[in-house]
């Protein structure tokens, strides 16, 4: 294979640059909090024996490679142990670092550098592997306003309870750190609960608590771009009955369910709903006080309450009614499947995969050299191209994700570097399928390529047709009545899957 000319040619006597390293994430996906880290010059003797401590999922750093003996540290492997220079820490972060970090992520897109070589000053080593380069900036409400809004008109008991909830200092205290939302909420309901005795009956305090974690779980793993159209609020019922079934009809440990009824310990279960992630619950929201009156009129919130507003009667009825709700609610379904229904498959956020593009690899941590100039690749994607002495030539594979599709460019940002061969294996992906979906479904041309996980295939996919008031993305529109689909065998957006081995 001819490697592509270069599109710049340097000018003489200048070196060709390559970008920075970017901003990363401490993430480790349903992991523990701490993260070691390890001073260099132990690492160089003994390896990741030691720590010298730890930062805490969330934080963000700025990696670079540290040389000795002319060498970037890495394990036997290969895999880079990198060292770093603080930007935020989730331990101490305040709103103000949402800020700080999204300008240390601007400021490192435009910068360019002769290699990603540490300074003299780095003393400590990270695995790679834990970093991401991550763009969502940690999120806080916005300061109380002692202003009072107009507020929806409450639907119930319950609603009145978890809106009561949202504005009070218990929920308020939750998000006042970044890490440790998930447990934070949980106490903070507790804290609630009995601060409020006898104001509501035990058993409406309890359901409402209940409401309000299957709620905030249906509307965050929902897409939230679709707003109030009747797609995303018959999405938003789906997921509802998933987390009812699975605390109701099939009560495991596994999924979450300490006792049939424990719609919060399922609906908050990370491995099962992975939204509730430590690192997504800092940047995405999910655990704030949305519902809070003085934020009624501010773009985000008021669109996150329209939501609430438009799926609050139906997954109330979907947990707490009987039979009759569920045949109503998803009319032209067996009941016995109704009740099975415990998983969908979101193909859009599933793994993606290029059949197209051979020689497209995923690493996940490497060096890369010319001369003396070395270069950190880490989780990101590449194209591989000729083969080098130690390693390849390879471009940045640069994927973004749209609605229907996904875009591809590929881009010689590192002209003459080799990547460590030991990282490259060229296996093709997998269960890699048209969006994700079985043959035999009508698309046209695929706009993407996604990876099915095993238990796909082992249940029955179901459409659940919905009736329900459409109101547009915005939430603004005038209230129509509309039915509409979710799911089958050949819709590219959501797959609910009955009885699931």
């Amino acid at each position: 294979m001819k490697r592509p000319l270069l599109i710049l040619a340097a000018a003489p006597g200048l070196a060709l640059a390559i970008p920075a390293t970017p901003v990363m994430t401490l993430y480790q996906f349903n992991g523990p909090l701490d993260i070691p880290y390890y001073d260099a010059d132990a690492f160089l003797r003994n390896g990741p024996a030691s720590p010298a401590g730890t930062l805490s999922q969330g934080s963000s750093v700025i990696p670079c490679l540290v040389l000795k003996n002319g060498q970037p540290l890495t394990d036997a492997t290969g895999t880079p142990y990198v060292g770093f220079k603080l930007v935020v820490d989730s331990r101490t972060a305040t709103p103000a670092s949402a800020e700080k970090f999204k300008q240390a992520v601007a400021e490192r897109k435009t910068l360019v550098v002769a290699n990603h070589h540490c300074d003299a000053s780095v003393r400590h080593v990270i695995d790679v592997r834990k970093l991401y380069p991550m763009e969502k900036a940690p999120f806080f409400d916005p300061p109380r306003e002692l202003a009072r809004r107009p507020v929806r008109p409450d639907q119930g008991e319950l609603d009145r309870i978890v809106k009561a909830f949202h504005d009070s200092p218990q929920c308020e205290s939750a998000n006042g750190s970044l890490t440790g939302r998930r447990s934070a909420l949980a106490r903070a309901w507790d804290q609630f609960a009995r601060a409020n005795p006898g104001h509501w009956p035990a058993r409406a305090l309890e359901q409402a608590k209940q409401l309000d974690y299957v709620m905030r779980t249906a509307l965050f793993e929902g897409h939230l771009e679709r707003g109030c159209n009747a797609y995303g609020a018959c999405e938003r019922n789906v997921i509802a009955l998933s987390i009812r079934n699975r605390g109701k009809e099939g009560c495991s440990s596994g999924q979450g369910c300490g006792a049939p009824g424990d719609f919060q310990g399922v609906a908050s279960r990370p491995s099962q709903y992975n939204i509730w992630d430590e690192y997504l619950t800092q940047v995405t929201g999910l655990t704030a006080c949305f519902l809070r009156q003085d934020l009624s009129q501010t773009e985000r919130y008021a669109k996150l309450q329209a939501m609430y507003a438009q799926t609050l009667p139906d997954v109330q009825r979907i947990l707490f009614g009987d039979d009759a709700d569920l045949r109503e609610i998803f009319p032209f379904v067996p009941l016995t499947d109704l009740k099975s229904l415990k998983h969908y498959y979101h193909a859009p956020a599933m793994g993606k995969c290029f059949p197209g593009h051979e020689r497209a690899e995923y690493i996940a941590g490497a060096v890369a050299r010319k001369g003396r100039d070395f270069a950190l690749i880490a989780n990101t994607r590449i194209q591989v191209e000729d083969r080098a002495d130690g390693g390849y030539f390879f471009r940045d594979f640069l994927v973004t994700a749209k609605d229907d599709r996904d875009e591809i460019r590929i881009v010689d940002n590192y002209p003459g570097f080799v990547i460590d061969a030991r990282k490259v294996d060229l296996k093709p992906t997998a269960r890699c399928l048209p969006y994700g979906i079985p043959a035999g479904c009508e698309f046209g041309e695929p706009g993407r390529y996604r990876t099915t996980p095993v238990w796909l295939n082992t249940g029955r996919p179901l459409e659940l047709r919905c009736h329900l008031e459409d109101r547009g993305e915005n939430c603004q529109a005038p209230p129509v009545a509309k039915t509409v689909g979710v799911g089958g065998r050949c819709d590219t957006q959501m797959r609910p899957v009955a009885g699931v081995k």
